[in-house]
């Protein structure tokens, strides 16, 4: 094991990341609050700085994945559709079937430019979580219950407040509400057969309202729905955990572009439409799981120094003041002080080895628990 792979995984490192991304998140929260006060001025200057700021601590996340564990995302698509990546609004369906598939996304956005002004449609629960759910609200990202008779008219209103946004958005929804397992799959093929509906294999059945609720409201402004499908190379199943460890994955996505005026304007037809989309999605699954691939031409966009750039940036500025601190310790001579900090830095791995998990991953999994309708 090189220096780098063992310092992957020690937890004192582990915590250092995460204290950059606790304090540089709680710094980016309180600039953005004093930012409230242009949206009366000037809502779209706003936006634009909000984007920006977003940009800062979701590139945190991304650099996890495509610096610190070198995970590789391939597209299966075609040259037409990428050359329009990141140059409109978009609507994206992506499958919840790993933990990780909302970095996935993020760093697709990020490669093309939309990090910080991508959306989702999020559970409520998730508003009063620190960081993750602070940042959104100054996003202006749309909250649900999911119970569509209270939601309706907040969902409504939340997605036609998008209508005039100045970035190009890609605005997430996994339909399927939840992440797959096999008891969720159990349950949803049950009411799949009693509503008629053909069986999925590696999906859920998806709920058609906030998709047909989306392409209603965002008619106009969107110009298409990009359906994703995502899985990982040698049947591997990433973590959190594992990206924090350096682990190091591929990832393949195929994404299909449906123009907007492709989805019928009748709620049931849009409905009908979802249905068919995710019996195909379920169709490259299983061509994935004979093949090993999808579909499509292979396209792999290089990943940007803006994320590492940044992360570098907040640990100087925030770690430094730690790291004198340190040095400070040391200097005392004091063995009290001394063995006091070696005991804290020999406990912290030693729950580290034994499976402990702490709050940056709990942070990052509640940005993976978006919700649909």
């Amino acid at each position: 094991m090189g220096l780098l792979a063992y310092l992957k995984t020690q937890f004192i490192v582990h915590l250092l990341i995460g204290f950059v991304f606790v304090g540089s998140g709680l710094v980016i929260n309180f600039v953005q609050l004093c930012t409230l006060v242009l949206w009366p001025l000037n809502k779209q200057l706003y936006r634009r700085l909000n984007c920006r700021l977003a940009y800062s601590l979701w590139s945190q996340l991304v650099m996890l994945l495509e610096w610190w564990s070198c995970t590789e995302c391939t597209l299966f698509t075609d040259q037409a559709t990428v050359d329009r990546f990141g140059k409109e609004h978009v609507v994206i369906i992506l499958n919840h079937n790993f933990e990780i598939d909302f970095l996935c996304g993020w760093t697709m956005c990020e490669r093309f430019g939309v990090l910080g002004s991508s959306k989702v449609l999020a559970k409520r629960e998730l508003l009063y979580v620190p960081l993750i759910g602070w940042t959104w609200y100054f996003l202006e990202i749309v909250f649900c219950k999911r119970k569509w008779e209270e939601d309706r008219d907040t969902v409504i209103e939340g997605l036609k407040r998008l209508s005039d946004y100045p970035e190009y958005m890609w605005f997430l929804l996994y339909c399927e509400g939840t992440r797959f397992t096999e008891k969720k799959h159990r349950v949803s093929m049950e009411v799949a057969v009693s509503k008629g509906l053909p069986v999925l294999k590696h999906h859920l059945l998806p709920r058609t309202k906030g998709f047909t609720t989306a392409v209603q409201c965002l008619r106009g402004t969107v110009a298409a729905v990009y359906d994703v499908t995502l899985n990982f190379r040698g049947n591997k199943n990433p973590s959190l955990l594992g990206i924090l460890y350096g682990k190091k994955y591929e990832a393949d996505m195929c994404v299909r572009r449906f123009p907007l005026e492709e989805i019928p304007l009748d709620e049931k037809e849009a409905a009908q439409w979802l249905h068919k989309l995710y019996q195909e999605k379920d169709a490259l699954q299983e061509m994935y799981n004979q093949k090993g691939e999808f579909p499509g031409q292979q396209f792999k966009p290089p990943r940007r120094p803006w994320t590492l750039l940044n992360f570098l940036s907040w640990a100087t500025v925030l770690l430094s003041p730690l790291f004198s601190c340190v040095l400070g310790v040391f200097a005392s001579g004091s063995p009290l002080l001394i063995l006091t900090f070696l005991g804290f830095v020999g406990a912290g791995n030693e729950r580290e080895e034994h499976g402990s998990r702490w709050g940056l991953l709990c942070a990052s999994l509640g940005a993976g628990e978006e919700a649909g309708l």
